[in-house]
């Protein structure tokens, strides 16, 4: 049976969405995946541009707000930032909830190389805690 798994974070542009990438990316058909945010910010066209980098198409993700999935039963929530865990609403459901702060690469500053770098770093993290998600978690 498929596993339904959100991420949350605060504007779902970003984080989110990478980790929304790779999750389908390694999970395949084992796992559903959503993602939302407390607000909606629309979808990072720099996290767009990342994971093209690595032969992950997210053009076509939306920015979904949570209040959209309030009647789905999740398996897993997973929070990828301090705001949306602190902020992320009682899910009346058996949910695991799952967090990690990862650091915002929206929020760097410098060249535009520089920011893509952050970008690329971030995305990293997040490839890694997918991954390591899925093979923990959806035997």
């Amino acid at each position: 049976m498929e596993k339904k798994i959100l991420v949350l974070c605060t504007g779902n542009s970003c984080r989110s969405q990478i980790a929304e990438g790779y999750l389908k990316y390694f999970a395949g058909s084992k796992a559903v995946i959503y993602s939302a945010g407390i607000e909606t910010h629309g979808v990072n066209p720099k996290a767009i541009a990342s994971m093209k980098e690595d032969q992950i198409d997210i053009s076509n993700h939306t920015s979904n707000n949570i209040e959209e999935y309030d009647k789905i039963d999740f398996d897993f929530v997973i929070t990828v930032c301090d705001n949306a865990k602190e902020r992320c609403p009682f899910f009346p459901t058996k949910a695991q909830i799952f967090h990690y702060n990862f650091p915002d690469p929206a929020k760097a500053i410098g060249t535009e190389e520089e920011v893509s770098n952050e970008f690329r770093k971030v995305r990293q993290l997040i490839k890694e805690y997918c991954e390591k998600f899925v093979i923990d978690n959806l035997k």
